[in-house]
């Protein structure tokens, strides 16, 4: 079967791989339809912060069939198409224990702890696979992840009902914010991302603020310290930042200036039952999705759009891999 496995910090690479033969009870065989690059997988390719073996199959974000069922699953029949929760929690620690899993003391993800989607086949536990309508593009379908990260965002956010959102970083998650926070609840948006196609492409389908104006509540996509201290200098006294990027190196923020302000720095950390929620916005924002996502990629083209990615050469938003095209 081919994969691209991770080997090492900026070493990742395709190849042929064995798939587990036999089936535990719960577990089910999947062919991976479509996989997106997410920014956490850059992370580790830069990093190797996350991963618990090397080599590894990252890939988080993906959508499937159904091919293979474990003796005791119950909720999946072979045909059915589904999207993962790659969340893996340990189901002990106190946040388990209340059902808030992204709050897990030893939270890990597929891709990461075992073997991902950026393959041909992948073995999953059944608890962990939402089905989607199957006349969903898969291309679509895989976008399920990003967007309930995104509404996680939002949530977390708390703007007030009809305020001005000022969206740092126009990427996967800032652009797909951007969108929810104007399609699906109606508050204007002011966007800032320095790479120019990116902003005409959001632009060209949102009314963006294009004066600057005074903002009381503020996202922060991109995980640069500078960034969020300018966002700092910028917003309203009193105003509240949502923080979603990752940072790769930590640099110091204006603590003083979030003091003096009073401003609320309010983390955003993968998502609740966001994902689940967010599959129903796909049928309603499925051209506008389809509109910044690559061209269908192959596993073959992984190492070159891993160097793409990094290097911020790629004018869509998100990078999505069809495993099986050949």
């Amino acid at each position: 079967m081919k994969a691209a496995q991770l080997y090492g910090i900026d070493d990742i690479r395709v190849e042929d791989i064995a798939m587990p033969e036999i089936l535990d009870p719960h577990q089910v065989r999947l062919k991976v339809d479509a996989v997106g690059i997410c920014g956490s997988d850059l992370h580790n390719f830069r990093t190797g912060q996350w991963m618990s073996k090397l080599p590894m199959v990252p890939g988080h974000e993906m959508t499937a069939t159904v091919i293979e069922l474990g003796s005791d699953v119950q909720t999946l029949a072979i045909g059915d198409k589904v999207v993962a929760d790659s969340r893996v929690w340990c189901g002990e620690c106190p946040a388990c224990q209340q059902q808030r899993y992204n709050h897990c003391q030893a939270l890990a993800f597929v891709g990461e702890a075992f073997a991902g989607g950026m393959s041909e086949q992948v073995v999953l536990h059944e608890h962990q696979l939402l089905k989607v309508p199957s006349d969903l593009d898969a291309d679509i379908r895989v976008l399920s992840e990003p967007l309930g990260v995104s509404l996680r965002v939002i949530k977390q956010l708390q703007a007030t009902t009809g305020e001005l959102v000022y969206v740092a970083g126009g990427g996967t998650i800032g652009g797909f914010a951007a969108l929810m926070l104007q399609d699906i609840f109606k508050h204007p948006v002011q966007l800032s991302e320095p790479n120019q196609t990116r902003f005409d492409k959001l632009s060209a389908l949102m009314n963006l603020s294009q004066q600057p104006q005074p903002f009381h509540f503020a996202i922060d996509a991109t995980g640069i310290p500078s960034v969020i201290n300018q966002l700092i200098a910028q917003i309203e006294p009193g105003g509240r930042i949502a923080l979603v990027g990752l940072p790769h190196h930590n640099n110091s923020i204006d603590i003083l200036s979030v003091v003096e302000k009073e401003i609320t720095l309010v983390g955003c950390s993968v998502f609740d039952g966001e994902q689940h929620e967010a599959i129903a916005y796909l049928a309603p924002l499925k051209d506008k999705l389809k509109s910044l996502i690559s061209e269908p990629l192959s596993l073959d083209d992984i190492p070159q759009t891993y160097a793409k990615l990094c290097q911020g050469g790629v004018d869509y938003l998100k990078a999505v891999i069809h495993p099986n095209q050949h």
